[in-house]
């Protein structure tokens, strides 16, 4: 390409980022406008606007964009001199402009001094309404034609990213705007200059980002090894002494000269190595001090170079939430508050999409029309708040509205109709249990679907993109008030902060997010409730279950009468989990792993620790579901166990197969009551399952269950080279001789019958099968 080519192509991207910065400030102005039509400064800042898109538009000599900004230009003059007011149907139009305007700067087609032919027409167009609005002096009949804007594709999300705010243009695309109009000064080369632009890929970014948080790391690694140094420094000193011990004891020995000398020389020796390792003790405890220092400022920089004000995400939603009411024919604002605040560039780009669904349902479900708020005693205008900020270490969004609230009543017959609980238990829902159906997918709370609502897409959405980005999301609502919405975030995705466990020697991190609880449990909570393990949490039973077992790594250290325990959750689910021990709480760099490993089971990311050895970070949601996958076999109860063979030896295992709630647990309690650890499955499939994976001393089942009877349980057991020795006992309330026949031809090797069922007979049968119950 000729350098005159990629001069031209400088240019255009230049007119690009000048277009986007000034719609931007075009849309803002009319949106204030439209509430005061008179506001001076926002005149001038709207007619400043379009007199410079168009001298950048001539500058690189795109001619519809020159004309569409002289026409806009010439109405907000025609403003500022009061000969037209520009009121809502004015206002459309000239947000009609804007969006033409974004159309000619995205245009794939668009080339210096060649027309943009597919938009030419529409610009044709919006020139004539803004003529007609001239001419009329602002009493046009009628909303103008909206000028179309098909054919253009938008622009494509893989931008690089934006470092610093965009200024306007470069000095020498400034000083080409000095023929401008008596009155509009130009922008000094001087300001273009000190607010430069540096625009880089997100790849090089992270990059960056990755290689100042190994500097960091590495940084740290010189703390333990000064002090190491300092330990060898007492090891010094300890030589000396022993020196001095052996050179007293050599004194009251007559000994050849030769040895007092060698001895002081070597007392010598050892104390120029005390004075040199002291030397080198403060130069490298100076250098760590200034390494970390430099790497803590450059980790920082580089972090603050993901980071973008809130005010860059959100730039359309005040134009989006405007059209929306009108065409609801609703009077709405949108009020942004925090718009400084700093918002990591990933967090960023995801919360389009969701503060997108958070406004729309505002203004349809929430908003009144004028007339209803007028009887409520309302303004006629509804307010929708949008505020961003720091909190404790984490970014809150709220997004609220002054409208009607949520009706909690119809929530809950919605909740019924539509089959997701009864009636009884309905009724029962607290206000925040209920409120949590509106985030099912799916559901609704309207009739009639539109273009706006009423598909149940919404609020699922944005949970979905909260708890992928290790947040939560939670509601409240005021009947008459408003509905309230608060996003608790990460500060960024780079960083977070962990909970390090020990789980088999190993470390491994838990975001704080996910953590209710870190604690020390003693044995003696652990209860069992249908074979499995529970301890009582805040009025909760908590499921119980090791890390290692989830993990598959060696059995737990279980030491003393107490176990360190993590309780996690994902909002839905809460399980106790534990572990080793805890190594504290760290904030750490994440570092994602390698595409090729594919999804790891229970693991996130991964990170370096102060020392420099690698830590993995653990992937809370998908540990829950293993957990859960547990539950439903059963198997989720190894801690109890553990902790038995610890401390007692080992007690015999037996599993309990029946589809009645009363029967197993009177199996249960029976056999617990007299040593026997039990666990139970539901019917025979479970119980199948349960008996492939675990170990038992004794198998009791049922025969008449769902999805697999107790005879096709006996028959696989004793088909199973494994498990064909395993004892199977049938207790069945059919007692009839060909059903005895049948168990025992299957495999079983003791059949009981319930109607002959007592205490002393199970125990008796399950001692005559398998002894005591400890070994």
């Amino acid at each position: 390409m000729r350098a005159k080519d990629l001069s031209e192509l400088s240019m255009l991207d230049l007119f690009r980022v000048e277009a986007e910065s000034q719609a931007q400030a075009l849309t803002s102005g009319l949106l204030a406008l439209e509430r005061n039509p008179r506001a001076a400064e926002q005149l001038e800042s709207c007619m400043r606007a379009a007199h410079s898109i168009k001298g950048a538009a001539r500058v690189v000599d795109i001619d519809t964009g020159v004309v569409l900004a002289h026409a806009m230009e010439d109405c907000f003059v025609a403003a500022q001199e009061g000969r037209i007011t520009l009121h809502q149907e004015q206002i459309d139009v000239l947000l009609q402009g804007v969006d033409l305007l974004m159309s000619i700067a995205k245009a794939p087609d668009m080339e210096p001094g060649q027309p943009t032919g597919k938009i030419r027409p529409d610009v044709d167009l919006f020139v004539a309404n803004l003529a007609h609005i001239l001419t009329e002096q602002g009493t046009g009949t009628g909303a103008p034609e909206r000028a179309g804007t098909e054919g253009v594709p938008a622009a494509s999300s893989n931008k690089p990213v934006r470092i610093v705010p965009v200024p306007p243009m470069n000095g020498s695309l400034t000083a080409s705007l000095a023929e401008s109009r008596p009155g509009v000064p130009a922008v000094s080369a001087e300001r273009e200059t000190s607010d430069r632009v540096l625009r880089v890929t997100a790849d090089n970014l992270n990059r960056l980002l990755g290689l100042a948080g190994e500097s960091l790391v590495g940084s740290r690694w010189l703390k333990p090894f000064g002090d190491s140094l300092l330990r060898l420094k007492r090891l010094h000193r300890g030589s000396e002494k022993a020196l001095e011990t052996l050179r007293e004891a050599l004194s009251e020995q007559h000994v050849d000269e030769r040895v007092h000398a060698a001895m002081a020389e070597a007392q010598r020796h050892v104390l120029q190595c005390q004075k040199f390792l002291s030397q080198r003790l403060v130069e490298l405890e100076m250098s760590g001090r200034h390494s970390t220092n430099l790497a803590h400022r450059l980790y920082d920089e580089a972090l603050a170079c993901r980071m973008r004000p809130f005010a860059d995400g959100v730039v359309g939603l005040p134009r989006m939430v405007r059209d929306v009411g009108r065409s609801l024919d609703k009077q709405v604002r949108l009020e942004i508050v925090g718009a400084a605040t700093q918002v990591d560039r990933d967090v960023l780009e995801k919360l389009e999409a969701p503060l997108g669904h958070l406004l729309r349902n505002a203004v349809d479900h929430g908003i009144e029309t004028p007339d209803e708020r007028l009887i409520a005693g309302k303004p006629a205008e509804g307010v929708v708040c949008l505020e961003a900020r720091h909190n404790a270490g984490s970014l809150q969004i709220t997004v609220s509205d002054d409208g009607r609230g949520i009706d909690l009543n119809g929530l809950r017959e919605r909740v019924v109709i539509r089959g997701l609980t009864n009636r009884e238990i309905a009724t029962t829902l607290s206000e925040s249990e209920l409120l949590e159906f509106l985030f099912l997918p799916n559901f609704t709370t309207k009739d009639v679907v539109t273009d706006i609502s009423g598909r149940g897409v919404g609020l699922d959405a944005v949970q979905d993109m909260v708890k992928r980005v290790r947040g939560v999301v939670r509601i409240s609502s005021q009947p008459g008030s408003g509905t309230r919405f608060v996003l608790q975030l990460p500060l960024t995705l780079s960083v977070v902060r962990t909970l390090l466990v020990d789980i088999g020697g190993e470390p491994y991190a838990f975001p704080l997010a996910y953590i209710v609880r870190a604690m020390k449990l003693s044995r003696e909570k652990i209860e069992m409730i249908e074979g499995r393990q529970h301890f009582s949490f805040d009025g909760r039973q908590i499921a119980l279950v090791t890390a290692h077992q989830i993990l598959e790594s060696a059995e737990p250290k279980v030491n003393g009468d107490e176990l360190s325990v993590v309780i996690v959750s994902d909002q839905k689910n809460m399980y106790g989990l534990v572990v080793d021990g805890f190594l504290g709480e760290k904030e750490l760099v994440v570092q994602p792993l390698d595409a090729r490993l594919g999804k790891v089971k229970d693991i996130s990311a991964g990170a370096l620790m102060e020392n420099g050895s690698p830590v993995l970070i653990v992937d809370v949601e998908d540990m829950i579901c293993s957990m859960e996958k547990l539950a439903y076999s059963d198997r989720l109860n190894k801690v109890r166990s553990d902790v038995a063979e610890t401390d007692e030896g080992r007690r015999k295992r037996i599993l309990v197969v029946d589809d009645s709630l009363t029967v197993r647990e009177l199996q249960r309690k029976i056999l617990d009551h007299n040593g026997y650890e039990i666990e139970v499955a539901v019917d025979g499939v479970d119980g199948w399952n349960a008996v492939r994976t675990g170990r038992f001393d004794l198998v009791i089942t049922d025969i008449d269950m769902p999805r697999m009877d107790g005879i096709e349980l006996v028959a696989l057991i004793k088909k199973n080279p494994n498990l064909k020795s395993l004892p199977v006992m049938i207790v069945s309330y059919k007692d009839r001789e060909e059903d005895r026949r049948r168990g025992l031809d299957a495999g079983a090797d003791y059949y009981l019958s319930k109607g002959n069922f007592h205490d002393e007979g199970l125990t008796h049968a399950v001692v005559d099968l398998i002894g005591e119950a400890t070994e």
